[in-house]
This record gives C-alpha cells, structure tokens and sequence, in this order.
C-alpha cells in the first residue's frame, strides 16, 4: 500500500475515534441540566460531574504517556475504548439506583478512557506528516470531533427529552410517592442510549483489535520523569498548557450552561419560536415518536444546541484550509476576538439574536484546540508524547471553570458569570499575540 492511501486510511480510523469521543463529550454535557432536575441540584453541584469528567485528564494524561511508551499508540487506543465502554456501561445501576455518586463513577470511567485516547491519538496525528502541516492536520481531525459533537445534541434531545419533562414547581407540588416514581422513570430513560454508546464502542475497539492501523509502529520516545521537569521549562509550552485549560474550560460552560441560560432568560420566545416547534415536529417523525404537545423548552434549545457545535465543524474544515495559508497565530486572534466580541453581544441582548450570537462562538472556537496544541509543541520533535500528556492535562479546566461558572451563576446570575468567559477568551488572545511575535 502507498504512503498517501496509508495516510488515508490512518486519517479514516482518527476520524472514527474523534467522532465518538466527541459524541460522548457532549452526552455529558448535555446531561447537565437533565440530571440537575432528577437530583433537584444547583447550578454548582450540577456542574461537579463535569469535574468527574474531566479530573482524569489531569490524573492520567502523564501516566498514560508512560504507558503508551511501552505498548504503543494502538493498543493504547484499544484501552481507552474499553474503559469508555465499561463506563457506558455503568449508567444502567446508576440510572436503576438513581444515585448521583454512580453516575459520577460512571462519568469518571468515560473520562478515563477518552484521556488514554487524546493521549495516543494527537501524538499519532503528528507523527503522520511534517510539523508545519500539524496545526492542519490536528485541525481536519477536530472537525470529526465536531462531527460527532453536532450529532449529540439531536440524539439526546430525542431520547431524553422527548417527554414533557415537568418543572422544578410542577414537581415540589407532588406528593413525595408520585415524586419518587416521576424521578426514576426520568433516571431510567438514560439506559437506552447509554447501552446504545456502549455496544457502538465496543464494536469499535474489536477492529482496532483485529485491524494494523497504519504508522502504529512508529517509533514513540521513551518517557522520563526528569523530560517532563524540561518542558515545563518551555515558556511557550507552558503557556500553551494554561491556554487549553481556559480555553477547554470556556467551550464546555457554552455546551453545558446554554440550555438552562436561555431557557431562563428568554422562556417564552423559544416555546412560541416556529423555527424550533417545526424542527421539534421533524424529529419527532424521525425517532418514530408522537407528542400532542411541544416538551420541556430545554429539548428545543438542546436542538439548537447542535448548530453551537456544528459551527466548530464547518470552522474546523475552513481553518484547516486556512491554517496552511496564514499564520495559525494570527488566526487564534482573529477568533479570540471574535469569540469575545459575541459573548457580549449575546449577555446584552435578548431573545433569539441573544441565543445566535451565543451559538455562533463555536465557529470561532473551531480552530482554538488544535492550533494552541500545535504551537505549544512548535520545536520539542524529540518528547512530543509527554509534551502530549501535559497538554491533555490541562483539558481538566472543562471540570474546574464550570464549577466556578455554576458557583457564580448560583450566586449573581447568568449574564454576569460569562465574564469568566471573556477572561478565558482575552487570555488566549494574549498566547496568540505571544506566538505572532516569536
């Protein structure tokens, strides 16, 4: 087999593994405020299974360097699978105890086994070509990512939302008994598409088992303690590192928060909005499922949640395009710029222009990711795999910043907690204006 059809089908298996995860990213997510109303939590303790989502990137992304070191990017891949299926798994005696430390436990695995795959699978992306033409690489691949990021929201509207799901009012009026009952049939209905997630992935890790996925062999550097202490030395990796903190950290509170901000905010425009009833009415024939009535506004905005993540991917195509014509510094700017510019336009308006402009920040963060990744690494060839590690590291900040965004918004509200937003935006602006001047 030629190099370019090996490269082809390399580029065919990354693409299968971004979609998933990516898919399974937003799941969690959009768990957020579905579970907030079963468990009768605060914007704050909601937020939590984000951080037992994402803690594992900041537990294991080191150790599973050291790992791959000694059994490759393939099997590493195939590992991760596995615990993302066992998490998958362990939503079904989550969702029979209607336990919130289970679904937690349940989380903690995915996000386990999502950190082993981003740890093997961002060095692998590199090791395919040269280092100039690894911000485009990295960013065609994120756009699977978004791929299966866009499809997320749809699904988990339809099946988990598609019941009129009562209000926070209609359920403190219930008696404890009918509570109870209520409660568990809506923890109950996650089972179905978490078998779903579960037989997919390990369908999944059989052909990676069974498949020699091409350039897996190559050479991976032997991981040392004393390597990591060097990086860390590296200002511009450094720096890079607390770039993909904040900005992991923004993206998530946009995927996790947007359904209950604008639903808060602007109720009434998005149950009478004719775009969202007919979209509602589509999916509904699609999932062969009937309602005389619309659902709960959270399935409408969960629908339009997709363009949020659609935008990711239709940028990611054109920043990949772009990405090899101008200066990836240049173009993290632009967005940042851009991103910031549209938070507040959407905290100062009302309505649907407010939810546009919101969901349009996801075109501009498309190319954020990999174009950080790939210029924090820009001069260390020789340790990329850990360098890799600490990165992937610092995707924890998609568990830490919500928390602290749920703390403020239980505190002062939704509009004055995305300024934690603007922080995160306006620092990545700074790393792009670093990066430009090197």
């Amino acid at each position: 087999m030629s190099k370019s059809k090996q490269r082809v089908k390399a580029f065919t298996f990354v693409g299968l593994l971004f979609f998933f995860f990516g898919a399974i990213t937003v799941f969690v997510q959009f768990l957020l405020p579905y579970l907030r109303d079963i468990f009768e939590l605060n914007y704050t303790h909601s937020a939590i299974l984000l951080l037992f989502f994402f803690l594992p990137y900041l537990l294991f992304s080191i150790p599973a360097g050291f790992a791959l070191s000694r059994i490759g990017y393939q099997r590493g891949i195939v590992l991760g699978l596995v615990l993302i299926a066992l998490g998958a798994l362990l939503f079904h005696p989550a969702a029979d105890e209607r336990s919130f430390p289970l679904f937690m436990s349940a989380v903690f695995v995915l996000g386990t086994g999502i950190t082993f795959l981003q740890v093997a699978v961002n060095p692998y992306i590199s090791a395919l070509g040269s280092e100039s033409t690894t911000p485009s690489r990295l960013t065609y691949s994120q756009a699977f990512n978004a791929l299966g990021t866009s499809f997320a929201p749809i699904a988990a509207s339809a099946f988990l939302l598609k019941d009129e799901i009562k209000s926070s009012a209609e359920i403190s009026q219930m008696d404890e008994l009918d509570k109870q009952i209520y409660l568990q049939s809506e923890a109950l209905s996650i089972q179905i598409p978490s078998l779903y997630i579960a037989f997919a992935i390990i369908v999944l890790a059989l052909i990676f088992s069974l498949t020699k996925l091409p350039y897996a062999n190559t050479a991976i550097e032997k991981v040392e303690k004393e390597n990591y202490i060097t990086l860390l030395k590296k200002r511009s990796l450094l720096l890079g590192a607390i770039g993909i903190f904040l900005y992991v950290g923004a993206e998530v509170v946009i995927g996790s928060f947007t359904i209950n901000y604008l639903v808060e905010i602007n109720k009434a425009e998005i149950i009478e909005c004719p775009v969202g009833g007919g979209l509602w009415e589509n999916l509904s024939s699609l999932f062969g499922f009937h309602t005389s009535s619309l659902p709960d506004p959270k399935a409408i905005v969960g629908i339009f949640l997709c363009t949020y993540w659609g935008g990711a991917m239709v940028g990611r195509f054109i920043g990949a395009h772009l990405s090899n014509k101008f200066a990836p510094s240049k173009m993290l700017m632009i967005a940042a710029l851009c991103a910031i510019s549209l938070i507040l336009l959407s905290i100062n308006t009302e309505g649907l222009f407010s939810m546009i402009s919101l969901l349009a920040i996801g075109l501009f963060n498309s190319i954020m990711f990999p174009t950080i990744f790939a210029l924090a690494n820009e001069g260390i060839d020789e340790l990329k795999t850990q360098a890799s590690g600490i990165l992937c590291s610092m995707i924890v900040g998609g568990g830490l910043i919500p928390v602290l965004y749920g703390f403020l918004t239980d505190y002062i509200g939704f509009r004055l907690a995305f300024f934690i937003l603007v922080v995160c935006y306006s620092y990545i602006l700074f790393y792009g204006f670093y990066k430009s001047n090197r």
